[in-house]
């Protein structure tokens, strides 16, 4: 049993679509404090210069110590119409551009006054277009009842939900207590990103960039670019 646990990102890149692809749940943890500098609300796009630009999402009222789900958006409709508009611009002689946008416009709608909501959305949108969402189970942190912060809480989360392995992007090096979940017959594994390019337009391949680049170049025979793997936590070679 796979078990993958993550912020939700906003329309996130294809790393992320890997991870949740190897999950059988994948658990929302969006009951944990905001990061300034995040992708929750923002993700890059290559421009037809080339380089990298942003799509990000404004905040109301944020404040220092606000939960993820406790963040609300401010007026959608001016910062989506700027959004697609960027979108456009980016990708309007790609292929598959009229599905890319149908995709983002499914996700940018009024209903959405929620931080978590919206980025969890695009999230489900990207999953659904690829077909990887057939057989995930996906839960809140929240609604699991399990207190705690850090390692202990990932753990707790974990073992709770019958866990055989705990699948997870770089950044948990960082903090993960491995030996807690290997005391517990519980293998952490990191993400082994391959960062396979795909026909991409606009110069060199830029692998860090939101998934909707994949859409609007390949559609959904962009699928078969989303393959990475994981590795055990004592062959991963750690961040410095």
């Amino acid at each position: 049993m796979n078990i993958v646990i993550s912020q939700s990102m906003y329309f996130p890149w294809k790393g992320y679509l890997e991870l949740i692809s190897l999950a059988d749940i994948f658990v929302i943890y969006d009951d944990v404090q905001f990061s300034k500098g995040s992708y929750t609300n923002r993700v890059q796009i290559k421009s037809p210069n080339g380089k990298q630009s942003w799509l990000t999402i404004p905040m109301q009222g944020l404040k220092f110590g606000q939960k993820i789900n406790e963040i609300f958006l401010k007026n959608i409709t001016a910062w989506s119409t700027r959004h697609l508009q960027q979108l456009e611009q980016a990708y309007k002689s790609t292929k598959y551009f009229p599905e890319m946008m149908e995709v983002v416009k499914s996700v940018l709608t009024n209903d959405s006054t929620n931080l978590s909501d919206i980025s969890h959305k695009s999230t489900i949108a990207l999953l659904e277009y690829f077909g990887l969402n057939d057989k995930l189970n996906i839960l809140n942190a929240c609604d699991l009842g399990i207190k705690g912060e850090s390692s202990q809480r990932v753990f707790d989360i974990v073992n709770k939900l019958g866990g055989t392995a705990y699948i997870t992007g770089h950044g948990a090096s960082k903090y993960l207590d491995h030996h807690l979940f290997d005391s517990h017959n519980i293998e952490v594994r990191y993400m082994d990103y391959t960062l396979e390019s795909y026909p991409q337009q606009h110069g060199s391949f830029i692998p860090y960039v939101s998934a909707l680049d994949l859409v609007a170049n390949c559609g959904k025979n962009g699928k078969r670019y989303i393959q990475s793997e994981s590795i055990y936590w004592k062959n991963f070679k750690y961040e410095t």
